[in-house]
C-alpha cells in the first residue's frame, strides 16, 4: 500500500475534518470539511493504485455531490445551526482547516514526487476494475438502485425550493 507514515498522516487528516463536519456550528464550514474528507478518502485510493477510483471520488463526491449540498444548505437558509454568533464559536476551523488542507496538499505532492501511487510493472491487477467494467457492472446490476438514488436527489431538491418558497411567503 505504501508507506506507513503516509497512511498514518492521511487517516489523521481523514479523522480530524470529519471532526470538524461534526463539530462545526456553520453547515457551510461542515460542508467543507466534508470536502475536505472526499479529497482524502481520494488520494487513499491513488495510493492504492486506483486512479480511476481517484479521479472519480474527486468528481463526483467532492465536486457535484459537495456543490448540491452547498446550494440546498444556501437555498434553505441554514447556514447557522444555531443561533449563536459565528464570531464566538469558529475561531478554531479557519486555522484547522488550513492546516489540514496544507498537510494533505503535502503529502499529495510527496506521493506524486516519490512515485508510491504509481503501480510498478510487477503489478498484475487481481479483478478488472477499469471505466469500461465499472460501468458495465454499474448499468447491468445496478440500474434500479441508481435511479431511486436520482429520484431521492431531485425530490429533496423540489423539497428544498417548496420550503424556501413557504418561508419566503411568511416572513
Amino acid at each position: 500500500m505504501g508507506s506507513p507514515i503516509i497512511f498514518t498522516i492521511l487517516a489523521l487528516i481523514a479523522m480530524l475534518s470529519a471532526l470538524g463536519m461534526l463539530l462545526s456550528r456553520n453547515a457551510v464550514h461542515s460542508a467543507l470539511f466534508l470536502v475536505l474528507n472526499f479529497t482524502t478518502i481520494a488520494v487513499f485510493f491513488l495510493i492504492l493504485n486506483a486512479p480511476f477510483l481517484f479521479v472519480t471520488q474527486i468528481a463526483i463526491y467532492a465536486g457535484a455531490i459537495m456543490v448540491l449540498f452547498i446550494f440546498v444548505v444556501m437555498l434553505l437558509g441554514a447556514e447557522q445551526l444555531r443561533s449563536e454568533p459565528t464570531a464566538a464559536v469558529g475561531r478554531w476551523q479557519v486555522p484547522l482547516s488550513i492546516v489540514l488542507a496544507m498537510i494533505l496538499l503535502g503529502t499529495f505532492i510527496f506521493i506524486l514526487a516519490s512515485g508510491t501511487g504509481t503501480p510498478s510493472v510487477e503489478t498484475e491487477a487481481l479483478i478488472e476494475a477499469g471505466p469500461v467494467e465499472i460501468g458495465l457492472r454499474l448499468f447491468e446490476g445496478y440500474v434500479f438502485p441508481f435511479e431511486v438514488a436520482s429520484v431521492l436527489l431531485l425530490v429533496a431538491m423540489i423539497g428544498v425550493v417548496v420550503l424556501r418558497t413557504r418561508r419566503g411567503e411568511n416572513g
